[in-house]
């Protein structure tokens, strides 16, 4: 499943990491040609808060659904 997320800010950064943390399947973050590991602290607050970013993952987590409605785009 694809959606894209915008993180405004740090604290948004972290509870986006902290909802990824806890799944246990990957989620990956593409960011222009960049792709991370959704669960890498310093990998998401590496990224540009003001670009929209795509989300990857195969699984479900209601931690993680909440979060990214509450930064789709």
């Amino acid at each position: 499943m694809k959606t894209q997320i915008k993180l405004q800010d740090i604290d948004g950064a972290k509870e986006f990491v902290r909802a990824a943390v806890k799944c246990d399947f990957d989620i990956d973050v593409y960011y222009n040609r960049i792709a991370l590991d959704a669960k890498s602290v310093l990998g998401i607050l590496s990224l540009d808060p003001r670009h929209p970013i795509t989300v990857d993952f195969d699984g479900e987590n209601a931690g993680l659904n909440e979060v990214l409605e509450k930064y789709a785009i």
